[in-house]
């Protein structure tokens, strides 16, 4: 793992942050690579979305899987032409609760963002919450 946002490099100097906050400052080196290749705005969207993952679910496994990093199988970023789509995992919601997202699919669905102002951290945990709700195991292979 590799060590951001921290000025000298490693999180364990700063005796304020607990166990549960170090988590948001270790990277996998794959995510990391992946999130550093991106072009501004995607990388900032990227970075902060991964942010309000990371803090709502601190312990939630971090890995790439077909090119994107995936977050404990049910939420994915992705870096696209001119904007981000975070993936959500919606099996087993109700149509009410899948009309949250965007797109039509039956498995995964999404929310586009443009720019950093087009976050909205508390409808993006809320939607988090819905789907950990739900979530009964993988939407993809390596799980």
């Amino acid at each position: 793992m590799e060590s951001v946002c921290v000025s000298n490099g490693t999180a364990g100097s700063n005796p304020a942050l607990s166990a549960r906050n170090i988590q948001i400052f270790l990277m996998d080196p794959a995510v990391k690579k992946y999130i550093d290749k991106q072009k501004s705005p995607q990388k900032k969207i990227i970075r902060k979305l991964r942010r309000i993952v990371l803090k709502a679910y601190p312990k939630i496994k971090e890995e790439m899987y077909v090119g994107v990093p995936w977050y404990g199988g049910m939420f994915y970023l992705v870096a696209l032409k001119d904007h981000v789509n975070m993936g959500f995992a919606i099996k087993g919601m109700k149509n009410k609760e899948m009309d949250l997202f965007e797109g039509r699919g039956k498995m995964m669905r999404h929310l586009k963002f443009f720019t950093l102002k087009d976050i909205d951290e508390k409808t993006i945990v809320r939607l988090m919450r819905i789907v950990k709700r739900y979530y009964k195991g993988s939407c993809h292979a390596s799980h």
